[in-house]
């Protein structure tokens, strides 16, 4: 599970098998139990989501499409 970065606690990261056919660029994000997951293209959006609240997710999805150009750099590295 390749991390990408973390930040303040959490961790955002994609598993090293995203699926056959490969799923589009998204990222995970983990944190004391909570989970969410973001498609970052082709725009910014929760895919799903446990045991974060609103204003975490809305904290997150913007943080997401910030990186979103380190999130993608590095999905593409990793998966070619």
């Amino acid at each position: 599970m390749p991390t990408v970065f973390r930040l303040d606690g959490f961790r955002f990261f994609f598993f090293s098998n995203e699926g056959d056919p490969r799923e589009p660029v998204h990222i995970h994000v983990r944190k004391d139990g909570g989970e969410a997951k973001f498609w970052v293209e082709p725009e910014v959006s929760l895919a799903q989501s446990a045991g974060f609240d609103a204003r975490t997710l809305r904290r997150l999805a913007a943080v997401v499409a910030e990186r979103a150009d380190e999130i993608t750099e590095a999905w593409h590295e990793y998966f070619g």
